[in-house]
């Protein structure tokens, strides 16, 4: 069984980088106090030694000088010589300092370490004061841990004023937390808003929508299902009516009729059943196939032949006309016209519309399949000479199951323009209703799939 990595904590990183920008910044303080009580013991103890050479400058040196036993200290070496680099006078014989090289302020190397010398002339003699470095590093160093301390002193408080904080500021995502965990599948309300920081508000909005989108999906679900037995059940009502009157046929006529009457209502219920499984596929977030280049014409020459006989039958004339933006001809010939897009779904798009414009004209009527290039964007658009939609039922004929009024006697489910209007959507493209060829039923009517403007790549293969 593969292991489950551990998913991070959002808590403990920002405790974590916190309590490490506090341990950087003490250690940034501590180096730079270093370096500034270093530098102000320099200035000190360099302003000490001109001191302490002026008061040696002008006394009395004729006293003998210390015995090499006498213990001596690491704060000051003093030391006098003449103008003739004669050494008359050295206080610590055991620290003896080198002749003089230079007036002023100097840092020697000796063997017991670094020496900072001050060498002065005074009259006929030149006086050397000189302090050991390494007593000045050790001043820095007590001057600035004295200074560090109390910083380093306050880290484990502020490590826990910090937690504290964090816990505080992330207890909206708790609550939050909590609030899904107590959600249902059937509980899809908003989540409140008020009272929640500003960071947290965004993540609520969008959850918010989620929830709106998923209670709208569930909403249209249940109302399919509902809408999909119901449409069901009347066909398979009929079927067993049919097949219990087949039954009882005393003569071959009537038996061969019930038959008939049976077939018809096997095929209504295949069709109807093979419509709800494809608008089930074609649902937002269903279909997973890539896009890729379609032709819209090679697709439009192959759903015109799968529909040819069924208008010969009633010697409908249906054909495909090419239009471009800047001129219209009546051949199957031209520039490729396509978009990037799922061909087997847009095949049944244009299927479902041509099976209707054939179903709903007249015979000896007209159906043209025009795929065009109108201002850049592709368009298919099917044209019939039937009675056409009314402007005031258009709204509704891609709700699922809806007949407009008059057709009810005419074979269908309902679902045709459904399926096109989710087809289209997954497409990014629009629909469009309007008049088709006027003929001696209506108007006629025009349904037109305008496409977003996308070049054509290769064509795609629409078997």
């Amino acid at each position: 069984m593969t292991a489950v990595p551990r998913a991070p904590s959002l808590r403990r990183a920002l405790i974590g980088w916190i309590t490490l920008g506090l341990l950087v910044a003490i250690v940034a303080a501590a180096v730079a106090t270093y370096l500034r009580a270093r530098d102000e013991a320099n200035a000190l103890f360099d302003h000490q030694l001109a001191q302490v050479a002026a008061s040696v400058t002008g006394m009395p040196l004729a006293a003998p000088r210390p015995p090499a036993a006498m213990p001596g200290t690491d704060a000051l070496v003093v030391e006098v010589w003449t103008k003739d680099g004669v050494d008359v006078y050295l206080s610590q014989p055991q620290r003896p300092l080198p002749p003089p090289q230079e007036l002023g302020y100097h840092t020697v190397a000796t063997d017991r370490g670094a020496w900072r010398i001050y060498s002065v002339l005074a009259g006929d003699q030149v006086v050397q004061v000189a302090q050991p470095m390494a007593l000045r590093r050790e001043l820095a160093a007590g001057m600035a841990l004295s200074t560090i301390l109390p910083l380093v002193a306050v880290v484990p408080f502020l490590a826990v004023f910090v937690w504290l904080a964090i816990a505080r500021g992330l207890a909206p995502l708790d609550r939050l937390a909590a609030a899904l965990r107590r959600r249902s599948s059937r509980t899809l309300s908003p989540l409140p808003e008020a009272g929640l920081p500003v960071e947290v508000q965004p993540v609520v909005q969008a959850l918010n929508g989620l929830l709106a989108r998923l209670d709208s999906a569930l909403d249209a679900q249940r109302a399919f299902i509902a809408d999909a037995a119901h449409e069901l059940r009347t066909p398979l009502t009929a079927i067993s009516l049919q097949a219990q009157l087949a039954e009882r046929a005393g003569t071959e006529a009537g038996r061969a009729a019930a038959l008939s009457d049976l077939r018809a209502g096997l095929d209504r219920a295949t069709q109807l059943a093979g419509q709800l499984l494809t608008l089930a596929r074609e649902e937002p977030g269903v279909t997973d196939r890539a896009f890729a280049p379609v032709d819209l014409a090679a697709l439009a020459a192959e759903v015109i032949a799968d529909h040819i006989a069924a208008a010969a039958a009633r010697r409908i004339d249906l054909g495909l006309t090419r239009t471009q933006s800047t001129a219209a001809a009546d051949s199957s010939t031209g520039p490729p016209v396509g978009v990037d897009g799922d061909a087997q779904s847009l095949r049944t798009l244009l299927g479902n519309l041509v099976a209707n414009a054939v179903r709903y004209t007249p015979e000896g009527g007209r159906v043209d399949v025009d795929v065009a290039t109108i201002d850049g964007a592709a368009t298919l658009a099917v044209r019939d000479s039937g009675p056409g939609i009314p402007e005031a039922e258009r709204a509704r004929v891609f709700d699922r199951f809806y007949r407009a009024p008059g057709t009810a006697h005419r074979p269908g489910s309902g679902l045709g323009l459904a399926i096109v209007k989710s087809i289209a959507e997954r497409h990014g493209a629009t629909i469009t209703l309007g008049p088709g060829f006027p003929g001696p039923d209506g108007p006629g009517l025009t349904v037109a799939v305008r496409f977003a403007p996308a070049p054509l790549s290769s064509t795609a293969d629409c078997s």
